[in-house]
């Protein structure tokens, strides 16, 4: 590992731990149902608590490189031209956090002239801290991940988060097949399952109505664990992104064959 990428780590698990402490403080709150909770313009829920972990994030990174980008869920992004940009969702999952469950985590990542290189996820109700950094390996909790080697769909675990965009398109009979003939099916959602792609405990995840911020980091994470993510007609990941199959790379080209997605 480069001293270099060892730094940029070494500054998001500090502000993702930092974060952390705020989160769980206000999360107390939700489970009292003492915790006001405000409805952005695009409808989605918005609490002091992902204002607050934003802030502190930010501040933490500008202490240390002052130069670069931010790119933030509730602060947005005002770009000076940088080829360093910090894609930051302060909690990714706030309908979970707001509903008193534990999925719902810190998405901290790193781009480099447009390529994703470190990411890290940090979901503190379920004690898991995620990280990785291109070229050097993943770990969740300081023990390495890598993905399955199963290879038929029938004895394949594949878990669909957000289907709103996919349901309505031409994909949406293929995906039913898809799923009819996995082994297993589940509807993790937000980081979780994510986290269990790369851990090798499950095989698939498909999922549409996303952005860059919700899965930055874990796309760093599951390639450095061995898997495969794209966007829903194969496309990279970047800036744009709206969708995502990940997979631990076995099945990946035919599914994506089969899906053949044709967003609306």
């Amino acid at each position: 590992m480069s001293k270099e990428n060892y730094n940029y780590l070494e500054i998001a698990l500090l502000a993702a731990k930092a974060a952390s402490k705020v989160i769980t403080g206000y999360y107390q709150l939700v489970l009292d149902n003492k915790l006001e909770i405000e409805i952005k313009a695009d409808q989605s829920p918005v609490t002091i608590a992902d204002k607050e972990a934003e802030t502190l994030i930010r501040e933490i990174i500008q202490q240390h490189y002052p130069d670069h980008d931010i790119y933030g869920e509730e602060h947005g992004h005002a770009a000076s031209g940088s080829d360093f940009l910090w894609l930051i969702d302060p909690i990714d999952g706030t309908k979970s956090f707001i509903r008193g469950y534990g999925f719902f985590s810190i998405q901290i990542a790193l781009m480099i002239e447009g390529e994703l290189v470190m990411g890290v996820s940090c979901a503190p109700a379920m004690d898991e801290l995620a990280w990785a950094i291109a070229g050097e390996g993943a770990y969740l909790n300081d023990h390495p991940l890598a993905v399955s080697q199963i290879n038929q769909l029938s004895q394949s675990t594949i878990s669909t988060g957000n289907l709103g965009s996919i349901a309505s398109s031409n994909s949406w009979q293929a995906v039913g097949k898809i799923l009819t003939n996995s082994g297993k099916t589940r509807g993790y959602g937000d980081f979780y399952h994510y986290h269990r792609l790369a851990a090798g405990q499950l095989e698939i995840v498909l999922e549409s109505d996303l952005n860059i911020l919700d899965i930055a980091a874990l796309t760093v994470i599951i390639r450095e664990a061995g898997g495969v993510v794209t966007d829903l007609r194969g496309g990279a990941i970047s800036l744009t992104t709206s969708s995502l199959l990940a997979s631990n790379g076995q099945q990946h080209t035919n599914l994506l064959k089969q899906l053949n997605y044709q967003p609306d």
